[in-house]
């Protein structure tokens, strides 16, 4: 009897071990992906389709048994477009919350106050859609998921806008540029004053506005009387429709009107303003019909339009959702090099490693930034009105720039093409 007893006790020990063994294996606990995100504001309907395509991967990461044997948690708090939520945000994913992982939100102007944060807890920071962030900080734990890369972001912004401008007949020589007091129109200004030196264009008009500005009427009209052949705007989603509407209205006279214009990619607000769109020349980073589509890139396309109307997120969701999605295949990628969720180990795997996504190779430079740039300079033609299904027509959308994706040819100049 005492023999079957001890025997009886050992084998439960022996069974609480190996349970103990197998939770050990196989942690409960979730690592934790920490950020804010623009998911109410000017900026939501950019940021609510980067969240849904974050998700997609969250649900597919886990269904495959999640990152180094544990489930993958997106914890995220709403940054309300407003830069000044965003150190709040931030404090609290780190010291209340203790995710594991912090990333960034959507946008330069929400990625800026977050560094501060993030530094001073010493965290590694993978950011998205953040224009030249680390110039002013210079931070050895940052990388950009954006492709205004190399070591001058700023300028590779603006690098395509220009080209094509001066590739035209006959060429203009004067230029005119504004944006917001904002980081991100700042960065992109910069970097614009630096190539119209190079192009020898002589600036004539270069002036911010408040953020808070709603009547951009005065402002295209200061910007007429000055007669630039180029205009140049950097702008957020609200700021791009008022601007596109003030030039539309008072009829804007350059030769090429666009170049850093937020918004104009996505999806509800091409049909917000339809024909206004006509003749303008914008940056994008992605188009399906260009060669940068593959067939993993296309079918992650299907699977986010087949749900988009359920989530209510941008319909084609051509600009923000490929880069998001691939912002976390990055960070898997990352991790699982690493064996690690440790800050460390994280960075130096970013820091070293080549990235397959479905928006193509990425490699991280010294500064954080891609190695090498690849930003589209394309232009709205043809669109006849503000209905959704046109805008999968590659023809409304045409890639000027650079030379090795280029799908047509410019409408020059922007005020005989203008509606």
């Amino acid at each position: 009897m005492v023999y079957r007893l001890l025997r009886g006790v050992a084998f439960a020990a022996a069974l609480l071990l190996l349970g103990g063994l197998t939770a050990r294996a196989a942690d409960p606990n979730p690592i934790t992906i920490g950020f804010g995100m623009a998911l109410t504001g000017g900026l939501a309907p950019n940021g609510k389709a980067a969240l849904f395509a974050m998700q997609i991967w969250e649900k597919e990461i886990n269904a495959k048994g999640g990152l180094l044997g544990r489930q993958v948690k997106l914890v995220y708090y709403d940054d309300q477009s407003n830069p000044a939520t965003v150190p709040g945000i931030y404090t609290k994913l780190l010291d209340v919350d203790h995710v594991d992982i912090v990333v960034s939100g959507y946008g330069t102007n929400m990625i800026a106050p977050a560094m501060p944060v993030v530094i001073g807890h010493n965290r590694t920071f993978l950011a998205l859609f953040g224009l030249a962030v680390n110039t002013e900080f210079n931070y050895p734990k940052y990388f950009a998921l954006q492709p205004t890369g190399g070591m001058t972001p700023k300028e590779e912004f603006a690098r395509g806008f220009f080209a094509v401008a001066m590739q035209q007949d006959p060429k203009p020589t004067t230029v005119a540029m504004i944006g917001a007091d904002a980081e991100f129109p700042r960065n992109a200004m910069d970097g614009a004053r630096v190539i119209a030196k190079e192009a020898g264009l002589k600036i004539v008009y270069d002036k911010t506005y408040p953020p808070t500005t709603s009547d951009y009427t005065p402002i295209v009209r200061a910007i007429q009387a000055t007669n630039p052949d180029i205009v140049m705007v950097a702008s957020y989603p609200p700021d791009s429709v008022g601007i596109v509407r003030a030039a539309s209205e008072i009829g804007l006279k350059a030769k090429v009107f666009g170049g850093g214009m937020v918004g104009l990619q996505s999806t509800s607000i091409k049909v917000q303003l339809g024909p206004l769109l006509n003749g303008i020349v914008d940056y994008d980073f992605w188009l399906p019909w260009s060669k940068l589509a593959s067939p993993e890139s296309l079918a992650f396309l299907k699977q986010y339009q087949a749900e988009a109307p359920a989530m209510g997120v941008d319909a084609l969701g051509y600009y923000l959702p490929p880069f998001a999605y691939a912002y976390m295949q990055v960070l898997r990628q990352a991790v699982e090099s690493a064996g690690s969720v440790d800050d460390d180990k994280l960075a130096e795997a970013l820091r070293k490693g080549d990235f397959h996504t479905i928006v193509g190779d990425i490699q991280f430079g010294p500064n954080g930034e891609w190695k090498e740039p690849r930003v589209l300079a394309v232009q709205f033609q043809g669109v006849k009105s503000n209905d959704t299904e046109q805008f999968r027509d590659p023809k409304t959308e045409v890639i000027l720039w650079p030379p090795a994706l280029k799908t047509g040819d410019i409408e020059y100049p922007y005020s005989s093409v203008a509606k």
